[in-house]
């Protein structure tokens, strides 16, 4: 068994950076990457998540199948309800390739 590589946002920006037209850029003052002008992830900013998450994009739609199906990684707090993204516990993913 390999030994789990916890994820930061050093490894969700290299992953990221290494897409095409997905720039670094600032969100509310915090790290963020951007595809086609639109916010693909980002370091929340609102002291309602939990430290050591990430915001991900993604349609309401999907975001209800990830919170029902591993709500240990993903969740939302009041804060996020109204926007089209999740927050992912990056503590309880490893970065496996």
């Amino acid at each position: 068994m390999t030994p789990r590589r916890p994820v930061a946002f050093d490894a969700v920006r290299e992953i990221g950076l290494a897409l095409p037209n997905v720039p670094e850029v600032q969100a509310f003052g915090m790290p963020a990457l951007r595809v086609h002008g639109k916010l693909l992830a980002c370091v929340p900013s609102h002291c309602s998540a939990e430290p050591g998450s990430l915001v991900v994009r993604v349609d309401f739609d999907d975001r209800a199948a990830l919170l029902a199906e591993n709500p240990d990684i993903y969740y939302l707090t009041e804060h996020y309800e109204g926007f089209t993204g999740v927050l992912v516990r990056l503590s309880r993913i490893d970065r496996t390739y």
